[in-house]
């Protein structure tokens, strides 16, 4: 069964005939078979959104689980580079008074 909405899946009176009181009830089960059918495709479609939107809840979550785990990482790398920095420079000015301890000694002799 088709269950996407439509008007005229969805009219379930047109209002616009007589009704006589020996067809009441005839058009009293039409009109309430009616708004069974639109009734129907009403919780279908809602289930049908409530079932998306738990999926993209899903996707939200995990997406946000992931965008946590790779800011660790960036944080995690930031204080590497940091140190990777730090031991450079640490190291250049080692080098460098260990050139000039070099050069005050080849002066000497």
């Amino acid at each position: 069964m088709d269950m996407k909405l439509t008007n005229e899946k969805m009219r379930t009176f047109g209002g616009h005939e007589r009704i006589g009181v020996l067809n009441a009830g005839e058009k009293l089960t039409e009109f309430g078979e009616k708004q069974n059918s639109a009734n129907e495709a009403l919780a279908a479609n809602i289930n049908d959104l409530i079932k998306r939107v738990c999926a993209l809840e899903d996707k939200a979550l995990k997406h946000e689980e992931i965008m946590k785990t790779l800011a660790n990482e960036l944080n995690g790398f930031k204080r590497e580079l940091d140190r990777v920095r730090l031991s450079e420079k640490l190291n250049s000015g080692a080098i460098e008074r260990l050139d000039k301890a070099m050069d005050l000694l080849n002066n000497k002799e």
